[in-house]
């Protein structure tokens, strides 16, 4: 009995191994604060390890259409209206995952401009003598369309101080690299700096975050149970946490 006891326990632990994967993740920039508390809680869960790639919008598709292998992603949405990285997921609907709007930030102390209206926020955005950003990016397009609604598109490319991704443009506000920073609200959960608000009704957008395994991944158990994950009660509560909105 003793013998057979052991037996099934080495069994029960090998199947417990041959389940456990190593999950290859291509994640939007944004979300690096949200992985970095939800990816140890998946992990717990299930078992499996994330190796996550996180970056913009247009290196995310270079990367998916250079044939770099991936098992899935968690990415803005734009990156699906890409049809060469389009293919390279699993036929059928993207699941929506988290949604955000954009903002701005002063450094912690530091006086907050009215950005209230359309035109507040373009006195405020003209009165700033720098902005942190990420223009190569899907919400950094879209920022770039509220400059060139507002009138005030050159202007802003000379005010802009490029960052090397959004996790850095807290930092560089609260350093004073730049008086404002401006992008996805969820990257501004950071210490040193404050939120002056979100843009105006008006010019107001979320970027979607949509998930999709891809075609040849060798792991398609453990990237639906990341999809399915990020549904949980749990991940929505993290979401929440982030300063996003959950789908």
């Amino acid at each position: 009995m003793k013998r057979l006891t052991i037996i099934l326990t080495l069994v029960l632990s090998t199947m417990t191994i041959a389940r456990a994967s190593e999950l290859k993740l291509i994640a939007g920039g944004s979300l690096a604060g949200l992985f970095n508390e939800i990816g140890p809680q998946f992990e717990k869960a299930s078992g499996h390890k994330l190796s996550i790639h996180f970056d913009s919008t247009p290196n995310i598709i270079a990367r998916v259409n250079s044939g770099a292998a991936f098992d899935v992603a968690v990415v803005p949405v734009d990156v699906f209206k890409d049809a060469a990285a389009k293919g390279r997921f699993a036929p059928g609907p993207t699941i929506d995952i988290a949604r955000v709007g954009y903002g701005v930030i002063v450094r912690a102390g530091a006086p907050k401009p009215d950005i209230s209206t359309p035109d507040a926020f373009k006195k405020a955005l003209l009165g700033a003598k720098s902005i942190a950003s990420v223009p190569a990016s899907a919400a950094g397009a879209y920022i770039a369309k509220v400059y060139e609604r507002l009138g005030i598109g050159e202007d802003m490319k000379a005010k802009t101080r490029v960052q090397s991704g959004p996790t850095a443009i807290a930092p560089a506000v609260a350093n004073g690299e730049a008086e404002l920073g401006i992008f996805l609200t969820s990257v501004f959960n950071t210490a040193g700096v404050e939120l002056v608000g979100p843009f105006p009704a008006d010019l107001q957008q979320e970027l979607l975050f949509a998930s999709a395994m891809a075609a040849d991944t060798k792991e398609p158990d453990a990237a639906k149970a990341l999809i399915d994950y990020l549904r949980t009660p749990a991940a929505i509560t993290a979401i929440k946490a982030a300063g996003m909105n959950p789908g």
